[in-house]
């Protein structure tokens, strides 16, 4: 009755009791089974580290990619940034060396004409204008000297091997 009075009975603890086995292990292999399943035991906590270690390990090579791939945009966005600014100096200096060169144009329009020019002659060559001795008049006869071909000119093309063969068997049959 004792041990239906053990199951039938209230008990105040928390956990169940513990049900003793049959038959008892050696000591020597319960040293074995502790050894394997503490070995078991590690194994388990590598592989739940590695575990948790692979998914942190592909997030962050994941953050990594993302920020390698939004580094490289923005260096070629600076780079084409760099570009359009050279771009645009480079047209800024093309306006300016067209106004000069339009400026330069008038200038030069400006200073052609003929009393300009007779200033210059005058100042800086030392050239004066003729005088009625200085002009030598040359009066020539009415007689035109230019003559006009009297020969006929006959222009040959060469021709090809074909023609010249064409022509010596036409000139034969005749």
């Amino acid at each position: 009755m004792a041990n239906g009075a053990r199951y039938n009975s209230y008990q105040y603890e928390t956990s169940p009791r513990k049900i003793q086995p049959e038959y008892e292990l050696p000591q020597e292999e319960i040293q074995k089974q502790k050894k394997h399943t503490s070995a078991k035991i590690k194994n388990k906590k590598k592989t739940k580290l590695k575990v948790r270690l692979r998914p942190k390990a592909k997030v962050v090579l994941y953050i990594a990619l993302g920020f390698a791939v939004l580094f490289a945009i923005s260096y070629q966005n600076s780079l084409i940034t760099e570009s359009f600014n050279e771009k645009e100096a480079l047209k800024k200096d093309l306006a300016t060396i067209e106004k000069e060169n339009e400026q330069l144009k008038v200038n030069i329009e400006n200073s052609l004409n003929l009393t300009n020019i007779e200033q210059l002659a005058k100042e800086r060559l030392g050239m004066q204008k003729l005088d009625n001795s200085q002009k030598v008049y040359v009066s020539l006869d009415k007689k035109d000297y230019v003559q006009s071909a009297t020969e006929e000119v006959i222009i040959e093309e060469e021709k090809t091997l074909w023609d010249r063969i064409i022509e010596i068997l036409t000139q034969s049959i005749r």
